[in-house]
């Protein structure tokens, strides 16, 4: 048995960890990493993505490699949208999922100039998502390896990102479009950069061996030109974008189809892992479906709360979080998809919350 007494094992650091503490950011355990959750404080960050411009640490998301003569068919055999025939230079967003129609992750897939396919994992599924791809190679005629820990990963993101980066000389991808990558070298650093983010905003994604990760945030003018903005903030301006959090509204025990990412599952392939199920529910309706609302009151809903209508209880909440845009509470629940209605509250330990379901982005 363990020794209880043993230390925990010592939490994982990015490249940039050195200059999150020069900037004073609070660090918190997030999926085994020591990751900043706010520096100048989560509204002030938040304001500063949705107003200017801001730059997220996320060098603990996890990078595949998938190459060989049947690459394309084996990620389409494992990804509920086509990426097979992804051309080169493109970015795509699918779910993995399991034979019920459950999430094993949701990831992006780029498709590099050498016509390699990255693929990109939510940090807390690294080790679980390689396993399972490892699994089920099969006959596929494919190369699979992890490069996780080779690559640093900057996401600058606000109304202002793309301005600000031509302005520091990174012109290369002033015109680049949505869901698109391009590969360069920028004052020697070889980069990968992808219009792709997870604020709901315009920004970038830049991709930078681990080794020069910290030539590339001195050249960026990280701390200065653009500021810092840690996970707090992340999780707010994901949540006003209506934009999945894998485990909340995304997860083994709710499907794309119910997180409102059908579009996502493309049911006319050949077959996929969880195709037969999904197709059914596509058809059939799900009997639950992922809502947003906002919280007519100062209390926040909590992840677990029960939310009920007249009738009684109608789902659970699954994230709930302040805006600093609308200055009020808002959140995300699991619902019977027969509840129609656009009002209900959430039940906070005997007190209940008004709430009002709206379409994301809420903050639009």
């Amino acid at each position: 048995m363990p020794n209880e007494d043993s230390p925990a094992p010592a939490l994982k650091r990015t490249p940039f960890h050195e200059l999150h503490s020069q900037a004073g950011a609070r660090m918190v355990d997030f999926a085994g990493w020591d990751m900043p959750v706010s520096y100048a404080g989560i509204l002030e960050e938040h304001r500063s993505v949705r107003t200017s411009v801001g730059v997220f640490d996320v060098s603990h998301m996890g990078e595949f490699i998938v190459e060989g003569d049947n690459a394309g068919e084996f990620l389409d055999h494992l990804l509920t949208n086509r990426v097979g025939d992804c051309p080169i230079g493109k970015a795509i967003y699918s779910p993995m999922c399991k034979e019920d129609g459950g999430v094993v992750d949701d990831l992006i897939v780029y498709r590099r100039l050498d016509g390699s396919f990255l693929v990109v994992v939510n940090a807390s599924n690294r080790e679980k998502d390689f396993q399972w791809m490892k699994g089920r190679v099969g006959l596929f005629d494919v190369d699979l390896h992890e490069e996780s820990d080779d690559w640093a990963l900057l996401a600058v993101q606000g109304p202002e990102a793309m301005s600000t980066l031509k302005n520091l000389g990174m012109g290369e991808v002033f015109d680049l479009g949505r869901f698109r990558l391009v590969e360069f070298e920028w004052k020697g650093l070889p980069l990968i950069v992808s219009r792709t983010g997870y604020t709901g905003e315009d920004g970038v994604e830049i991709f930078v061996p681990t080794e020069r990760a910290l030539e590339l945030a001195k050249e960026l003018s990280v701390g200065e030109k653009i500021p810092w903005i840690g996970l707090g903030a992340r999780d707010s301006l994901r949540l006003e974008a209506g934009l999945p959090l894998y485990g909340h509204e995304m997860s083994e025990s709710i499907t794309p189809v119910q997180a409102g990412f059908g579009w996502a599952v493309k049911t006319d392939k050949p077959s996929f892992i969880g195709r037969d199920a999904l197709r059914m529910e596509k058809e059939l309706g799900a009997e639950k479906t992922v809502r947003f609302f906002l919280v007519d009151d100062k209390r926040i809903a909590r992840e677990g709360m029960p939310v009920l209508d007249e009738g009684g209880e109608i789902g659970v909440v699954l994230s709930g979080s302040k805006s600093p845009i609308l200055d009020c509470p808002i959140g995300s629940a699991l619902v019977d998809a027969s509840f129609t209605g656009d009002a209900a509250w959430v039940d906070s330990r005997g007190k209940r919350l008004p709430i009002r379901f709206a379409k994301p982005p809420l903050h639009r």
